[in-house]
């Protein structure tokens, strides 16, 4: 398909080679698919001598049939007749008992490359199981919708780790799920055996519509590559009393509050120039999650130039100013754990704490660009692929 690019549910022979004579688990959901459409699961299902024997499912479900933050527990899948175990319930981590008898658990989800989509967070757990508990781990990799490039935002602070965060890196990783997992099994105090069968054909240079690959929503919320070309850095305000978009047909490219002065907040925005991206006042009525059935004055980012625009420091660009201009009716979420949700979110308390300073803004973008550099470096010996 396209220019070629296969995904690692296309080395089917490498994978059944990898597989002989295994009981063997399978964490997926409906982005695990091969370049032809194919399932993962029937992949899986279909290897001969090996047993597929259970499926491990994480936020969003096996299907993909949940919305954001819904839990769900164990339970048998109507159509295959095994057993699904939630590690998006009461556990979040594999247990003892869903791992007896595994020789290994085949890993196959479309990332995004953020720290706090959690994704990324299942699979770092999931590696710390399969350490503690002698299974062998196979990560089928998928490229980086954003390409390889591009890496933003600050590190994650020690004291910060969450189901949002559950590695020390920075928001945008520039990493494929494969080289990450190759990172994280360096770094871990305990290792698993990992094994990472590769992408054919990728190239750093590449964003997702340069692959020829089907694009499946990686979550409700994530209809788009333009989606998850804006989502680090507004995601950021899952963490306050604005709507992020959910709700309506363009998530976290729609931002915005009934009481938001929208046209003037883009009137400044517009005049700082910042690079590759214009803001343009609508309004939206979220049908559900925060304000719901309410208008909304809101804030369009329009990208107009994607090598030039940087998501992270334009949603704290837009955050900043918010806060500015409305400093009576913003207002933090707080979360499930205790601590303020945005503090999870941006890896630190720096940004609640500071970012109505009028500083503030240049402050902190310096700081995660020195960041960001540090683990560019850092990565380096894990990368699997060349521009």
């Amino acid at each position: 398909m396209g220019n070629g690019v296969k995904v690692g549910a296309d080395q089917v022979g490498q994978l059944s080679g990898s597989l002989k004579g295994c009981n063997f688990a399978l964490l997926t959901n409906p982005t695990g698919i091969d370049s032809e459409f194919r399932s993962t699961i029937e992949v899986c299902a279909s290897i001969e001598g090996a047993k597929l024997s259970a499926f491990f499912a994480c936020e969003h479900g096996l299907r993909n049939e949940l919305q954001a933050g819904v839990k769900f527990e164990d339970h048998i899948d109507e159509e295959y007749g095994l057993p699904v175990y939630s590690l998006y319930g009461e556990n979040r981590v594999p247990t003892a008992q869903s791992l007896q008898g595994l020789d290994a658990v085949v890993f196959d989800i479309q990332d995004l490359g953020v720290r706090f989509y959690t994704y990324l967070s299942t699979l770092v757990y999931v590696m710390s199981a399969c350490a503690e508990h002698g299974v062998r781990l196979i990560v089928l990799d998928r490229p980086n919708p954003l390409g390889g490039h591009r890496v933003e935002g600050g590190l994650l602070h020690d004291d910060f780790h969450s189901m949002v965060g559950a590695w020390r890196m920075p928001v945008l990783s520039g990493m494929t799920i494969g080289e990450f997992a190759r990172l994280v099994n360096a770094q871990a105090e305990k290792k698993c055996e990992l094994e990472v069968i590769p992408l054919q054909g990728w190239r750093r240079s590449m964003e997702y519509t340069a692959t020829g690959l089907p694009w499946i929503m990686p979550s409700p919320n994530m209809p788009t590559i333009d989606t998850v070309r804006i989502y680090g850095g507004n995601c950021l305000f899952e963490g306050t009393n604005l709507s992020e978009g959910r709700g309506t047909t363009r998530p976290f490219e729609l931002v915005g509050a009934p009481w938001l002065d929208h046209r003037r907040l883009c009137d400044t925005l517009n005049a700082l120039e910042v690079p590759g991206v214009r803001y343009h006042p609508v309004t939206f009525t979220p049908t559900f999650q925060k304000h719901a059935g309410e208008l909304c004055q809101g804030v369009y980012t329009y990208v107009t130039d994607k090598e030039g625009f940087h998501s992270v420091e334009s949603g704290l660009t837009l955050l900043h100013h918010i806060v500015a201009m409305h400093p009576n009716e913003f207002e933090w979420r707080g979360s499930e754990d205790g601590k303020t949700f945005i503090d999870i979110l941006s890896g630190s308390d720096e940004v609640r704490l500071r970012i109505a300073e009028p500083e503030a803004l240049k402050d902190i973008a310096a700081s995660w660009r020195k960041q960001s550099r540090d683990w560019e470096e850092a990565r380096e010996i894990y990368l699997l692929y060349e521009d």
